[in-house]
């Protein structure tokens, strides 16, 4: 596969990242302005956001969780030159998942809703490593 092949679907979840940064200092930014939000002694996290500046941290920080070992493995494909079409396929299903958690988790936040797309961005990953691993230790 070409390196841009391998490469965008890591950069669109690079991109839903930062969309993800900007949105929440909107929202939050927006709840201070509003004067909805007590700032005090601590962290940021524990300063009782409205939901909207709520889910908005909470999706960007989601987003810090299973994607860097997406980043990772992204990296590593491109190294050992182990990156093909199921490769690129699977990495469109992680960063799909990903998207629409995000929308899910901004919007009505169903809890199971929101739960299946992230299992299925967790299982496209970990199949996604042990194919690599067992392509890479059995090579």
């Amino acid at each position: 596969m070409s390196v841009q092949a391998v490469l965008a679907p890591l950069f669109a979840q690079v991109f839903l990242t930062f969309g993800l940064l900007l949105w929440m200092g909107r929202t939050r930014f927006a709840a201070v302005r509003a004067g909805q939000v007590t700032a005090n002694a601590g962290s940021p996290r524990a300063f009782g956001w409205p939901d909207g500046a709520q889910k908005a941290a909470d999706s960007f920080h989601n987003q810090l969780e299973l994607p860097p070992l997406f980043a990772l493995l992204v990296a590593l494909a491109l190294i050992t030159k182990d990156a093909d079409l199921l490769f690129v396929a699977m990495s469109w299903i992680f960063v799909a998942s990903r998207v629409v958690h995000a929308v899910v988790h901004n919007g009505a936040n169903r809890h199971m809703s929101r739960f299946r797309w992230f299992a299925l961005g967790a299982v496209t990953l970990i199949l996604m490593w042990i194919i690599y691993a067992v392509r890479v230790l059995v090579a």
